[in-house]
């Protein structure tokens, strides 16, 4: 069992090297748009250095393919580490993009890995480099493995790639780009009528210009009110610019597609003035 544990891990691995190439080669990655400080602490520009070049990012998805490729002709122990090696840094890559600049997207596969990056993404990193650990002690190549499935490597690859799925927001990115986001093919429904969790604007909040061009002014992160009136949901966070405390003002659209995100300062005073006078 723990043999055939090991061997499924070299076809998830490769899996997942050769999903990344393809991702890197064919889908380019919006260009990068962030601040060089986040609540007024400069953060590491190499992070985002590679994002910005396309020529490294094809470079690197070479890299990853060939490395997928290795997998699976060869069971040699220097891939192995190899592999390790890749998973482990790039895990290190995604804290650190988690902890300073999670509006820039992981870029894990390209184009798809725009979104911010949350816990999901790390622990998806941690698990893919658990995975590469245990890929180690594994006798077959991934093409062995393939030319003679158990019935355990098919269990565990199916619910390991059931895993990788729920834990990557890729997909949705994915969908999205085929056309097959939930919603299309119907009228979208009245914004003024439509229900919006406060998690879905939260979540359109962060992942938006307007909050990636403001986040390092704002001073907590807890916003100061809340509301909602019409296709619009107002949400209030304290700002210090230039020395001086005021408050930004973000609209943030309850529509059912294509949501946008406003953003206006407003004086402390004039915060219970209404939406409209803060915003516009």
């Amino acid at each position: 069992m723990v043999t055939s544990i090991q061997n499924t891990q070299v076809l998830l691995l490769a899996t997942v090297l050769l999903a990344a190439c393809l991702a890197k080669l064919m889908i380019r990655e919006r260009a990068l748009d962030v601040p060089d400080h986040v609540h007024g602490v400069p953060v590491p520009a190499g992070l985002t250095a590679l994002r910005r070049s396309r020529g490294l990012n094809v470079g690197l998805g070479l890299g990853e393919g060939l490395l997928g490729l290795a997998l699976l002709v060869t069971s040699h122990v220097s891939v192995r580490l190899a592999t390790t090696v890749a998973f482990a840094a790039a895990t290190w890559v995604v804290g650190e993009l988690r902890a300073h600049r999670p509006d820039a997207g992981c870029g894990c596969f390209g184009g798809l890995s725009g979104k911010r990056v949350g816990v999901r993404t790390v622990l998806r990193a941690v698990l893919f480099t658990a995975a590469a650990v245990a890929s180690l002690g594994a006798p077959l190549a991934g093409l062995q493995v393939l030319r003679d499935v158990q019935a355990q490597v098919g269990v565990v690859l199916l619910a390991e790639l059931a895993l990788f799925a729920a834990l990557s927001p890729e997909l949705s990115a994915l969908l999205e780009r085929g056309g097959f986001a939930p919603g299309r093919g119907r009228p979208p429904m009245p914004c003024e009528r439509r229900r919006s969790p406060i998690a879905e604007t939260y979540a359109t909040l962060y992942e938006s210009g307007a909050w990636a061009e403001h986040e390092n002014l704002v001073s907590s992160a807890l916003p100061l009110d809340v509301w909602r009136e019409g296709c619009w949901r107002f949400v209030v966070f304290p700002a210090r610019v230039d020395g001086r405390d005021t408050e930004i003002v973000f609209a943030v659209s309850t529509g059912e597609r294509d949501r946008v995100v406003l953003s206006a300062f407003a004086q402390p005073e004039e915060a219970g003035a209404g939406p409209l006078s803060a915003v516009l």
